[in-house]
């Protein structure tokens, strides 16, 4: 489904235009069996910029505009998205242990919202999120957060798996937090200071297998009454804030 509440732009060499000129898109929508060559200039600078392209009937364009769209419409995100290799560098630089947090699937905009809150309270340093598969980042995702959205930095990775092996060779240890099995831990019985990279999976999916494995270990919040699960957002408040007691007050 599109949603109505972004900023557009629409055409194709204002399009063009728009990612020349670095502003962040959030997605931009293609009109099926589209072509010449500015559509096949917007195809190859999606890839560059790592900007999500969708492909979709006329009708959905004339949904968003019943302007000469040329068949296309850029969404235009709120925020700019930030450099991750920037983001850690410059933690090092000031003597920080970095703290990350890796949502994997998370696509309930409610969710998101109530995360990037949690995390700029925190003080989390990147939310790291799939350029695919991930809440759409609007002004639904702006009210919810009660804009923290403007504070917190956001990462759009084109591939998690590589993401998770930079965070690794960059001396950031890697964690998973899901559901209790014979292979996770208690998160309060572990060390949960030092540079770290948190993976949260959604409530349908979970962590995907291929990010699982890069996790050095997975960790589990105990639950003592009859309920199996949390919401994934308040999941995370809960090991954000563990993370933090430790780093603040000893483990």
């Amino acid at each position: 489904m599109i949603k109505d509440n972004y900023s557009i732009i629409f055409g194709q060499k204002s399009t063009i235009a728009c990612i020349l000129s670095g502003k962040s898109i959030n997605k931009i929508y293609l009109q099926r069996n589209k072509k010449n060559i500015h559509v096949e200039k917007i195809i190859q600078l999606s890839h560059q910029f790592h900007i999500p392209i969708q492909k979709v009937p006329l009708v959905k364009l004339n949904k968003l505009t019943n302007k000469n769209h040329q068949g296309v419409i850029a969404q235009i995100s709120p925020i700019n998205f930030s450099s991750l290799s920037t983001i850690t560098q410059k933690c090092y630089e000031e003597g920080k242990d970095p703290l990350f947090i890796i949502l994997d699937k998370i696509t309930d905009v409610r969710n998101f919202g109530a995360i990037v809150r949690t995390a700029l309270a925190t003080a989390v340093d990147a939310i790291i999120i799939p350029q695919h598969h991930a809440s759409a980042i609007n002004e639904d995702a702006m009210k919810t957060s009660s804009g923290a959205l403007a504070y917190v930095s956001i990462c759009r990775e084109k591939n998690l798996v590589k993401t998770l092996e930079y965070l690794a060779h960059s001396g950031i240890r890697i964690i998973a937090c899901q559901e209790e099995s014979k292979s996770s831990h208690n998160i309060y019985e572990n060390n949960l200071t030092g540079p770290l990279a948190i993976i949260m999976g959604s409530e349908g999916h979970g962590i995907s297998y291929h990010n699982l494995k890069k996790a050095q270990k997975d960790f589990f919040i105990p639950i003592f009454g009859p309920i199996d699960s949390l919401n994934v957002s308040v999941a995370t408040a809960v090991i954000l804030y563990e993370v933090i007691r430790q780093r603040k007050f000893g483990i």
